[in-house]
């Protein structure tokens, strides 16, 4: 749209989730994938279908969707041969008996059925919050918790699951709308019916979104395999371009980071071709973290954008004037190219972005949308220079909606309608911008190696304990590196030590380690993180370090939203 000269916005919602499952037993160790599924992947994917005039940019974590894969595979095997679904709790859901009342196994499943939003999930429905309250005295008489009847369990997963659903499906689809008017005394055949919603919606997923993509409405694009801080994989030494005086760990590198970081592109673009049927033309390199090395690397591949947040904007702004190549330092509201790399960059308004993450979900969304859309428009307003301004608003697609009345619905539908047709701002997609005319990035001799939380790597490196997790996982792999070469392992042996391996570099597992988080989300991926890791020590034949097996980190911390979700910036509101 040549002539259309209203300011651009960019919405990209980034859907992520690490690795749950475990590679040699098969069991997902925690049910995130499937339940973001049916509640927030979905939700968002009909937003976008309810608004034809609106665009997003929408990226994926490339396991992310391999996991999706594996549930529609494990739901399909058990249906037609009985063979075990890997998630404890999806095969609670339609298993023919469940454990004993009062059993380790019964309390065990009855605390997973409460892992959800108190306030906006559990007492939002009266039979949900009567369940939990019961849950929670019989946690307190152990003495009488083997008179339980046993279909209060089954009802407590039911109702866990329909706690979960999506607020787009629980006003159309007529199974969960029976299933709640019912609201108790649930049969082995209501089970199997919500266990067929759930495959329904996961199994919808993609042909949605292709769709999306192929109507213009959404531009895919993804980030590399397993999530992996590529600038860490590449040089630890990038930390230092944004706190010169960081811990480091006592490794001085990653070995053979640069093989790595193009492995989980390679493998991150295969992943993406098979689910959506083409090529992503934006990256949004893990947690927005960029360097000059990491913009080459994506250049390489093919890639035409990527994006971080104004921390980084600012902080290679600053470097740019200290030096003398520019006078004053530009706005962060439009494209970027750094030295001679063809790669666009462009920057999230952190300030727009987090009062979406961090402030609105307690607004009436109409007042919420007004502000964040007068604050668009006062962008807008300002160009007084006629420059290209580019309004990025990119957060977490699927954890700030728990917080939000019924799902975030109120809210991004008022977004969408607001926007969609609005007089000075115009929705679009990133790959959209490139292609027209009038898009000139602004060039810049350097990009100060960052992150979009807070311009730095300080979430993933620097603390004592992520400093840890990283020598654990740089002696893992010299490990590897050395049985690679000797000639002991077959082809199958290296491609599924490979495959291992890129799990173990996720970002998740320094994210969570330290004791600013919570302490049972950090037990959690601390026992995820070393069985990751022992897992490619069985797949190299080399025995674990003891080293593996001490504990290393604690967390005790009370971060807003659980720590899910941080701010962009040190002070002040935030994703």
């Amino acid at each position: 749209m040549d002539s259309d000269h209203r300011t651009p916005v960019v919405l990209c919602w980034h859907m992520h989730q690490p690795v749950y499952q475990d590679q040699h037993t098969g069991e997902f160790l925690f049910p995130w994938v499937y339940l973001h599924c049916i509640k927030d992947y979905a939700d968002m994917a009909a937003h976008l279908e309810a608004h034809p005039g609106a665009r997003a940019v929408v990226n994926f974590a490339p396991v992310l969707l391999e996991q999706i894969e594996e549930y529609l595979v494990q739901i399909e095997r058990w249906r037609h041969s009985g063979a075990p679904i890997g998630d404890p709790v999806l095969a609670a859901l339609v298993a023919e008996s469940l454990p004993e009342p009062g059993s380790p196994g019964f309390l065990e499943l009855m605390e997973k059925c409460l892992r959800a939003n108190e306030n906006r999930i559990i007492k939002r429905f009266a039979p949900y919050k009567r369940l939990s309250e019961l849950a929670r005295f019989y946690r307190s008489r152990p003495d009488i918790q083997r008179y339980i009847a046993p279909r209060f369990l089954a009802d407590l997963l039911v109702w866990y699951h329909l706690g979960w659903m999506g607020e787009t499906v629980r006003r159309n689809h007529p199974v969960i709308q029976a299933l709640q008017e019912k609201s108790h005394q649930f049969t082995m055949e209501d089970r199997k019916a919500l266990l067929d919603v759930i495959a329904e919606l996961m199994a919808g997923l993609g042909p949605r979104y292709r769709h999306l993509s192929q109507t213009g409405q959404a531009e895919l694009a993804m980030s590399p395999w397993a999530h992996p801080i590529v600038p860490l994989l590449l040089d630890f030494g990038s930390a230092r371009e944004a706190i010169p005086d960081i811990r480091m760990p006592e490794h001085t590198g990653y070995p053979g980071g640069r093989e790595r970081a193009e492995w989980h592109l390679q493998q991150g673009k295969k992943v993406f071709q098979r689910f959506f049927g083409e090529q992503p033309a934006g990256c949004w390199a893990s947690e927005g973290a960029l360097s000059q090395q990491t913009l080459a690397l994506l250049s390489d591949h093919g890639f035409q954008w990527s994006a971080s947040g104004d921390s980084v904007g600012h902080n290679s702004f600053r470097l740019a004037k200290d030096q003398g190549a520019i006078k004053k330092e530009p706005h962060i509201h439009q494209p970027f190219v750094f030295t001679e790399q063809p790669l666009t960059v462009f920057f999230r308004d952190d300030g727009l972005s987090d009062l979406i993450g961090f402030n609105y979900a307690d607004w009436h969304a109409e007042d919420a949308v007004g502000d964040l859309v007068h604050h668009m428009e006062v962008i807008a307003s300002n160009n007084t220079h006629g420059e290209q301004r580019v309004i990025s608003v990119i957060l977490d697609g699927e954890n700030a909606w728990e917080y939000y009345p019924e799902n975030g619905y109120y809210f991004l539908d008022e977004l969408y309608r607001v926007l969609e047709n609005h007089g000075s701002l115009r929705l679009t997609t990133y790959q959209k911008l490139l292609s027209e005319p009038v898009c000139d990035p602004v060039k810049l001799p350097h990009l100060v190696a960052g992150s979009w939380i807070y311009g730095t790597f300080s979430t993933w490196i620097g603390d004592p304990d992520k400093n840890r997790a990283w020598d654990l996982l740089c002696e893992a792999k010299q490990h590897y590196d050395r049985v690679m070469d000797n000639g002991s392992l077959t082809a199958e042996q290296k491609e599924k030590a490979s495959y291992q391996l890129g799990l173990c570099e996720g970002s998740d597992w320094f994210w969570w380690f330290g004791d600013y988080n919570p302490a049972a989300v950090v037990r959690d991926f601390e026992h995820l993180y070393r069985r990751h890791l022992t897992n490619l020590y069985d797949c190299i034949g080399y025995p674990p370090p003891a080293s593996l097996f001490q504990p290393l980190s604690q967390g005790g911390g009370e971060p807003a939203r659980g720590g899910a979700m941080r701010p962009g910036h040190e002070a002040g509101g935030g994703e």
